[in-house]
């Protein structure tokens, strides 16, 4: 797989490389599929969509594969990682997802951007939990699509840190050094364009269903569905390194209203650190008037 180590042209450019790369996924689930393939007379689809939704390029992979794939008579997008393995069937999803590269692989040569991805990964996962959990309490009308999308929010950064590890690892030091730089605004001015645009272009390219894009596309914040999703990825981006990122309560007061649900419960949903949640409801208290500072 290749390797980019040079910014290219445009938006367009970028599109057409990644469109070309094996889409690597991590090691710990091409190794657990292997072990599926040997019991998968006990195995149920759901247990194979856990798997999957612990993997965001996993997760891609299989809706990529369900597009691809799509019959003539499907008139219908797949749009959860459990009903495209129903419609594929056990055995020949096990069969079709054997022998994919992985992004240990890809990131041989590059420990330090390895540990990155992974921690990217890690992010995903939190926004789908919290996405998830969200969409629970509001009823949605599909909470597996919200958690799929959530999931999907970092596909492009993980990618980017696949593919070109050194130009991203660039993109982290530039606001290592001046943390006022605004995440895109940064990926623009590294890679001539931002992750989010690649990512969007990318799922157009791809022609992944409609109603994931539109959960991905920040221009449609207004709907709740798509708040939950980018809310879900806002509140774990900020946290990654703990509670005390300054957007947190600003994150949190969003969250509340899309929820309808007190600061002190919200909290607990979240589970925060005791000590962490006891400073931020006494800060959201003495905001609000609620009690007054000493």
């Amino acid at each position: 797989m290749a390797h980019l180590d040079t910014p290219l042209s445009d938006l367009n450019a970028y599109v057409q490389f990644f469109a070309r790369q094996p889409i690597p996924v991590l090691r710990h689930t091409q190794m657990r599929l292997d072990e599926m393939r040997e019991m998968e007379d006990q195995l149920n689809g759901r247990a194979v969509a856990g798997l999957v939704l612990s993997d965001p390029l996993m997760t891609l992979k299989v809706l990529l594969h369900i597009e691809a794939h799509r019959g003539a008579r499907q008139n219908h997008d797949i749009t959860t990682v459990e009903r495209a393995i129903m419609m594929m069937g056990i055995s020949p999803f096990l069969r079709t997802f054997a022998g994919m590269p992985t992004i240990e692989e890809q990131l041989g040569l590059h420990p330090k951007g390895l540990i990155l991805a992974l921690k990217v990964i890690g992010r995903a996962r939190r926004a789908s939990r919290y996405a998830r959990d969200w969409a629970l309490l509001r009823h949605d009308m599909d909470v597996d699509e919200i958690t799929v999308a959530a999931l999907l929010s970092e596909v492009a950064e993980i990618l980017c840190w696949c593919f070109a590890p050194t130009l991203t690892q660039e993109v982290y030091d530039c606001q290592r050094t001046d943390p006022s730089l605004r995440t895109q605004a940064t990926q623009r001015a590294v890679f001539n364009a931002s992750a989010a645009d690649i990512q969007l272009a990318l799922c157009r390219h791809w022609h992944l269903p409609e109603l994931l894009l539109t959960m991905l596309d920040e221009k449609y914040i207004q709907n709740p569905r798509v708040r939950t999703v980018q809310l879900a990825n806002n509140l774990a981006r900020h946290t990654a390194h703990g509670w005390d990122n300054p957007a947190i309560p600003d994150d949190l007061s969003t969250i509340e209203t899309l929820l309808h649900i007190s600061r002190e419960n919200l909290l607990n949903r979240l589970a925060v650190p005791h000590e962490d949640a006891a400073r931020l409801l006494l800060a959201h208290q003495e905001q609000t008037g609620l009690i007054t500072p000493d």
